[in-house]
């Protein structure tokens, strides 16, 4: 599941839209996220929606967060409710971010390897906790619960006696674009 619903003001327009090495941040994340061996693939979206979405490829689910603009937490409960809803249910939803360009398709693919529907995983770089995060399926409702603001899933994971951090340091760079700034020099590396 990525999260791509939000505006994006310190980056001047929602960085779903934002293009690295000519293709928009959405397909990047999309194309880590298909890498690494998730399916089905859940975009959810809020800012600029419609734009966002017919940047999307035809296989991706769209799902609208009508209340994005409170935070992370909002989306996180709309792509959990849709994947809830899905038939048949994943057991695990592998929770991404649009704005983390430097996270691969193996960094994924390792996470992926621990789905299951007790699952509580999350990507640490050099022992320090960052994205994305696998949630099996029997946390979903009480991840939806917990998910407000833009802490999303943070609540929920803090000293849950259940979370596993998988090294993924070796695999991608956890640093996140949220301005033109951080965006150039991640072109520059």
């Amino acid at each position: 599941m990525l999260l791509a619903a939000g505006a994006g003001r310190r980056m001047g327009g929602p960085k779903a839209l934002v293009e690295l090495d000519g293709e928009p941040l959405v397909r990047r994340a999309l194309r880590a996220l298909a890498g690494g061996g998730c399916a089905p693939l859940v975009v959810v979206l809020g800012a600029a929606a419609e734009q966002v979405r017919s940047r999307l490829p035809a296989e991706v689910l769209p799902v609208v967060a009508p209340d994005w603009s409170e935070g992370m937490g909002a989306s996180l409960r709309a792509g959990l409710q849709a994947l809830d809803e899905l038939d048949p249910r994943p057991d695990a939803a592998l929770v991404h971010l649009v704005d983390l360009p430097g996270v691969t398709a193996a960094a994924v693919a390792r996470l992926a390897a621990r789905s299951g529907q007790d699952a509580l995983v999350r990507a640490a770089y050099d022992g320090r906790p960052a994205h994305p995060v696998l949630i099996g399926r029997s946390h979903w409702a009480r991840v939806r619960s917990a998910a407000t603001g833009d802490a999303g899933a943070r609540g929920y994971l803090a000293g849950h006696p259940g979370l596993s951090l998988l090294e993924c340091g070796d695999l991608a760079e956890p640093d996140d674009v949220d301005t033109p700034e951080q965006l150039a020099r991640y072109r520059a590396e």
